[in-house]
């Protein structure tokens, strides 16, 4: 998982400073306390070989594009990338299962001409029914998926450079959680209540998406980064910043705009709207007590819990969406149950989730979380083409305010010295071109020989 510290490392980047002293492979230092002999031969060495100022801005621009935070950049201008894809075709594959299908059906008629002589002809017709809708099959399916964290965290593991055995790998994983004074007990009891946990949240996203566009869901879900700053305000006792309270309100209010954008007389929409809602909430539970339960977990604890989360899903909830089949509660015709886009979502879901619990890795956290916000465009350019959607008035409103929210959210603590940074270096730069513009002209003045 990843720390407090690595969200707000982009706005804050920690500043390498290079010591004052230092040795090169040949032993000799080139400090400030360097021999005289030395650095008189750095200066002729410098003199005969020296640098044009095309040269040196060349270096520098080189030196700057490749450095270890311009690299994290790159990669995670990649992973929001992959997680807006991931994201988005997850769950419109999820809403593609919804849709009502033709089903064609024969009926029998008699048609009878003038001489009395009946014709039997058989009519075919499209007949639009919902063949599926099973939310809990559906999460509990999806969920399945996640027992793959732990293959292939190990089968990465062992493919590195690393010569670890399997025995290492997955005792170093254990060994974590016995030091946090884990017992097997207490380990799977808490795998339990997360697993019913995840299971909920997941099950309240799927069953809005039968209720609401896929943009309306995303952009509700999206406010759970609200949700997160403010349970770790309480419980995780963070620092309060007032931007971000203006943030979440921003947030609240966009959630209602959006439940009310149809009316409540006899529509869906609000009941769908606090169904996403309590989606975004359960998961900012989820974080937040992983936090506070687990606390900072490495790549093999994370990768073991899910797998153990996938497993407790499918040992112990399957009796329960079987009961659902049976009462006739969910919808499910075997024939005609849509297994291409049930394995998509199953499979983007997964990538999704692997790119946000292990993308750290690689980059700023704040990327991986930008990937949220950034589906939501994508997606209403989808709906657009595939549904004929409208994002206007109320709806519109909404999301805006929900965007906008979550910006704010995601601003450092120390915000204020950013701002006052960037206005001084504006106005130093501004003074700095007026005064080159007076001293410019005066150049051919006061020329003698």
């Amino acid at each position: 998982m990843t720390r407090d510290g690595d969200i707000p490392t982009i706005f804050n980047p920690r500043r390498s400073r290079a010591p004052s002293v230092l040795v090169t492979d040949e032993g000799v230092s080139n400090g400030p306390f360097t021999h005289a002999d030395s650095v008189g031969s750095q200066q002729e060495a410098t003199a005969d070989q020296p640098l044009s100022p095309l040269t040196t801005k060349y270096k520098t621009c080189s030196d700057s594009l490749c450095s270890s935070s311009a690299r994290k950049i790159y990669f995670g201008i990649w992973v929001t990338i992959c997680v807006t894809a991931s994201w988005v075709g997850a769950t419109h594959c999820i809403k593609y299962l919804y849709i009502m299908k033709p089903v064609e059906y024969d009926e029998a008629m008699v048609l009878a001409p003038q001489d009395g002589a009946g014709v039997n002809v058989t009519a075919i017709h499209n007949h639009y029914i919902a063949t599926y809708k099973a939310p809990f099959f559906t999460t509990w399916f999806v969920t399945n998926w996640t027992m793959l964290f732990f293959p292939l965290y190990f089968v990465s593991r062992l493919g590195s450079r690393r010569c670890e055995s399997p025995s290492d790998i997955l005792s170093e994983s254990i060994r974590d959680f016995r030091d946090k004074g884990f017992t097997a007990g207490r380990f799977l009891t808490r795998c339990s209540l997360f697993c019913l946990l995840w299971v909920g949240t997941n099950y309240m996203y799927i069953r809005s998406l039968h209720i609401l566009l896929a943009t309306d869901v995303m952009a509700l879900f999206a406010t759970n980064i609200s949700f997160v700053y403010l349970l770790s305000w309480v419980i995780l006792h963070e620092q309060f910043v007032g931007i971000r309270i203006m943030a979440v309100i921003l947030c609240d209010t966009g959630v209602a705009l959006l439940a009310y954008m149809d009316g409540i007389t006899g529509s869906p929409t609000l009941g769908g709207v606090v169904l996403a809602t309590s989606a975004a909430a359960g998961s900012a539970v989820y974080k937040v007590l992983f936090k506070k339960v687990i606390g900072d977990a490495t790549y093999g604890q994370v990768a073991l819990f899910f797998s153990l989360i996938g497993m407790l899903n499918a040992a112990l909830l399957w009796p329960l969406s079987l009961g659902l089949f049976l009462t006739g509660l969910e919808t499910l015709h075997w024939d005609r149950l849509p297994w291409p886009a049930l394995l998509a979502a199953s499979a983007l879901s997964l990538v999704a989730n692997l790119l946000g619990n292990f993308s750290v890795a690689l980059t700023y956290d704040l990327f991986i979380t930008l990937g949220l916000i950034t589906a939501v465009p994508v997606s209403a350019a989808l709906d657009v083409v595939l549904y004929g959607a409208q994002f206007e008035g109320m709806k519109l409103a909404g999301m805006i305010l929900i965007a906008v929210g979550f910006f704010l959210v995601m601003f450092p603590d120390n915000w204020p010295d950013y701002i006052t940074r960037l206005l001084r270096n504006i106005i130093m730069l501004s003074h700095s071109a007026s005064d080159k513009r007076i001293v410019e002209p005066r150049k051919g003045y006061g020329s003698c020989k």
